[in-house]
């Protein structure tokens, strides 16, 4: 069973896509849309042009991480949109990419540090 806070069918990717208002760094596209709920809901997409299915899985799994450890503001979907130059950035420039795209969209909750350990 997928947890309550991602993002798991197509038609949730395809709205936030359609619908949803786009942030841009060097490593990441985010994507957010509000979803009227009372938790923020994530999804990633990491195409085959970024890399091997290691190089993939190995992005998602630190950006799982990363979006974990951030106090965001519940009612928001986010879809994670990994560029190629993520394959190369190590832990801390990602989390540095995803920090400034939040802090963009105004959905850091609170003094923007890393405080809460768990998703939502």
């Amino acid at each position: 069973m997928k947890a309550s806070w991602a993002l798991t069918k197509r038609v949730q990717y395809a709205l936030v896509y359609r619908k949803g208002s786009t942030f841009i760094s060097g490593l990441i596209v985010m994507k957010v849309l509000s979803n009227r709920l009372d938790l923020s809901r994530y999804g990633f997409s990491v195409t085959k042009k970024v890399g091997n299915a290691v190089q993939r899985n190995r992005l998602k799994r630190l950006l799982r991480q990363i979006v974990g450890s951030q106090l965001l503001k519940p009612g928001w979907d986010i879809v994670f949109i990994v560029r190629r130059r993520a394959v190369d950035a190590n832990y801390h420039q990602l989390e540095e990419a995803v920090a400034s795209l939040l802090s963009q969209a105004r959905l850091v909750q609170g003094n923007g540090k890393a405080t809460s350990s768990k998703i939502n």
